[in-house]
């Protein structure tokens, strides 16, 4: 629970505010942007206008309940039940944010994807038990993704709750994920169904895999996201934890494919109007980054 002792002082007078244990993950600022900003001069969120309508504030409840590290909090007391029914949030046709992001995933989106062919989580929300329910109630999951070693949070329990099938890359197995039932090889691209395919994209990890369902939504893990101050695509050196280089390779292997969303676990998400602006905002990034 946040502290009201250990509120930031860049936090707006009033109500709602966020404390140190602030991490910076994101989430409260893209769940409710008129009201969280960026700590001008920490990696931290705070309050940056109270919330004025009940809208607002709904939205703010629904940052308190999905933050990972509990930074946020309130002097009065608030009714979050609305806010936790919130999620998952659905964000695009049949895709949907499903918030409780995790401290052990560094607060790591992870979404659902709703599917005649079943449902698919990709990467690991918290196990919180409103979110067990509602993902329930629109039809669990047959698979979780996990895009790579960083995003698993509560896989284990997900999976015991749900008994989805986890996917993850056998390169990124390690002590934590040893009991995923399906384990990815090589560098070429997996088909997973009809309308999924999952594409290796070694770099931020050796083993991470992005998710492509029907041509249209790209779920990149850690490997490309939207840039929260330039709204353009982005990649980051200093999180690269593999290779740089692969990383680019695996960049140039995207355009490949066509696609008009990119869905990540850290970052914003990014939407281009069309597959070919999408394909210029990465060959956009590859100059960028380092080249033709």
């Amino acid at each position: 629970m946040a502290r009201a002792a250990e509120r930031l002082s860049e936090n707006a007078d009033g109500d709602f505010f966020v404390d140190r244990s602030c991490i910076d993950c994101e989430t409260c600022r893209q769940l409710a942007p008129a009201i969280f900003r960026r700590h001008a001069g920490a990696a931290q969120s705070v309050v940056g206008a109270q919330p004025v309508t009940a809208a607002d504030r709904h939205r703010a409840l629904m940052a308190l309940v999905a933050c990972p590290t509990a930074s946020i909090g309130s002097l009065q007391k608030h009714d979050p039940r609305a806010a936790a029914r919130a999620f998952p949030e659905e964000i695009a046709d049949g895709i949907l944010y499903c918030g409780y992001a995790s401290a052990s995933s560094y607060g790591a989106s992870s979404y659902l994807i709703r599917r005649p062919g079943g449902n698919v989580l990709v990467d690991s929300p918290r196990a919180a038990p409103a979110l067990l329910e509602r993902l329930r109630a629109l039809g669990g999951a047959r698979f979780m993704f996990l895009t790579h070693r960083d995003d698993v949070a509560d896989h284990a329990k997900l999976q015991r709750a749900l008994g989805c099938e986890r996917i993850l890359h056998a390169a990124d197995v390690d002590h934590g994920t040893a009991t995923v039932e399906r384990r990815l090889t090589g560098t070429e691209p997996v088909a997973l169904g009809d309308d999924l395919l999952a594409i290796p994209v070694p770099g931020h990890t050796r083993g991470s895999t992005a998710l492509l369902y029907r041509d249209r939504f790209l779920f990149s893990g850690d490997h490309l996201w939207g840039d929260e101050d330039t709204g353009r695509l982005a990649m980051g050196r200093g999180v690269c934890w593999y290779s740089w280089a692969e990383q680019r390779r695996s960049l140039r292997r995207l355009l490949d494919h066509r696609f008009e969303w990119v869905l990540p676990g850290h970052g914003r998400r990014f939407q281009a109007r069309s597959p070919a602006e999408m394909r210029a905002a990465i060959e956009a990034l590859l100059r960028e980054t380092g080249g033709p």
